[in-house]
């Protein structure tokens, strides 16, 4: 395979800072970064003998990055739950994830996660903070997933999620696999590949399980990922257990901090916001699952005036980022009656340039999410034409109003091509799918007898 790729007749979204759209050009990748930009014309001529992939006049754009999903979820879709319905986020978990995750095996983890990356792949998102669990499959359950990403050839941070609801050697072996994980990454020596140390939530860790945690990191130069007040739950937990609210427990604890990720924060308030940006902490908003949860809706806005880092994840849902756009655009506009709200520039500064800076937290010497030479070649194109004026300023909106995750065609990572014109180049997807149903058949038969 070459290590040299001319990507030719792109309008070419920059997503730099101004971003700026530059009509004809060209992009040359070189070693899997970004070597330079310019008119096609002009690269052409330079670089004749390199491999060319004409993008035909479509939008050319930095890969959507995700900065919380859980691949491990892949197999719950149109699964049927008994009893009556759900009626609130701790009844979702006590009789939907916490369950299914018990009724995973080893090879149900690597398939939920080829699953999820075919998705990411074809709704050109190339990187993503993944969180895991499978209790009945803890050991090397984060090698199932890297290499599954390995195959794919996108780029996924990768934890494992520690909790004490399943015993205390389920806890112990929870804190071994991310220590585990991470040592091996220096065995990997791969670009695609990152690690962090994952939690649960406050409402399912011990003072002693946290202690426990952040001494097990401590030489690990790593951050934590963690659920952080998704439902009033969590925050009413930690007041009754230990007298004060999960953010300054946390911190307490010393799990925040400039490599920490919190997912959701729907119930902070306003001393812990102030807590979260004094310590650096990254925000993730995941809109489309905090509808489905029915737990409300993030003040985003005001973390975001606070200058904490509120990125966008997608909690599991498809890996269509520009679906979770849409959502939060228009959730904070619904939840507080103000069309002025989540302006169209909050959404981009969460879903690109947050998420970007982010993602170099886990590679911090590989500038991402913008097309700059130097930068990842981590780059979609996009089969969009639009019938009124696009410019660099009015693109949120065209994004927000235009933009389908159909119209993604060719999705490249570190400058090889895992999709070209809607064709999987890296994955077997009817493989992948045929053999996931009779796996996901056997998943939902033991889920349903863990219901019993």
């Amino acid at each position: 395979m070459s290590d040299e790729m001319l990507i030719t007749n792109g309008r070419l979204v920059t997503w730099n800072t101004p971003n700026e759209i530059i009509e004809n050009g060209g992009i040359y990748i070189k070693n899997g970064r970004i070597a330079e930009i310019g008119p096609s014309q002009t690269l052409l001529q330079k670089y004749p003998n390199a491999p060319q992939l004409d993008a035909h006049q479509q939008l050319v754009m930095p890969g959507n990055i995700c900065a919380h999903t859980h691949f491990y979820g892949a197999f719950a879709r149109g699964m049927a739950i008994p009893g009556p319905p759900m009626k609130d986020f701790p009844d979702i978990l006590e009789r939907l994830w916490w369950r299914l995750d018990r009724a995973l095996f080893d090879v149900d983890v690597k398939y939920s996660a080829l699953v999820s990356l075919i998705d990411a792949i074809k709704h050109g998102t190339t990187t993503l903070i993944d969180h895991h669990a499978s209790p009945n499959a803890i050991d090397s359950s984060l090698d199932q997933i890297a290499d599954a990403v390995e195959q794919a050839g996108v780029r996924a941070a990768l934890c494992y999620e520690v909790t004490d609801r399943n015993g205390a050697e389920g806890t112990q072996a929870g804190i071994s696999e991310n220590v585990r994980f991470l040592h091996s990454l220096k065995e990997r020596q791969s670009n695609l590949l990152a690690g962090t140390f994952g939690l649960h939530a406050s409402l399912s860790l011990s003072d002693e399980t946290l202690a426990d945690c952040v001494a097990a990191a401590r030489e690990l130069d790593t951050g934590f990922h963690i659920h952080v007040a998704e439902h009033e739950a969590d925050e009413y937990d930690s007041l009754y257990k230990y007298g004060k609210r999960v953010v300054h427990r946390l911190a307490d604890a010393g799990i925040l901090g400039p490599k920490s990720i919190v997912a959701h924060c729907v119930h902070v308030d306003a001393a812990e916001m102030n807590l979260l940006r004094d310590t650096g902490t990254w925000v993730t908003h995941q809109p489309r699952s905090n509808m489905n949860n029915a737990v409300g809706a993030a003040d985003v806005e005001s973390m975001l005036r606070l200058g904490i880092p509120v990125c966008l994840g997608n909690d599991g849902f498809s890996n269509n980022m520009w679906a979770e756009w849409k959502t939060a655009y228009l959730l904070h506009k619904v939840a507080h009656r103000d069309p002025r709200r989540a302006n169209g520039m909050d959404i981009v500064q969460m879903g690109i340039y947050n998420n970007a800076a982010l993602a170099q937290v886990f590679w911090p010497d590989l500038p991402m999410g913008k097309l700059v030479t130097g930068a990842a070649a981590d780059i979609i194109f996009v089969d969009y034409h639009a019938t009124t004026p696009l410019t660099a300023d009015n693109l949120p909106w065209h994004i927000l109003f235009g933009f389908e995750s159909s119209m993604v065609t060719t999705t490249i990572v570190a400058g090889k091509v895992l999709m070209q014109d809607r064709q999987l180049l890296t994955l077997d997807e009817a493989e992948i799918t045929a053999r996931s149903r009779e796996l996901a058949a056997e998943v939902w038969e033991r889920f349903l007898k863990l219901s019993e």
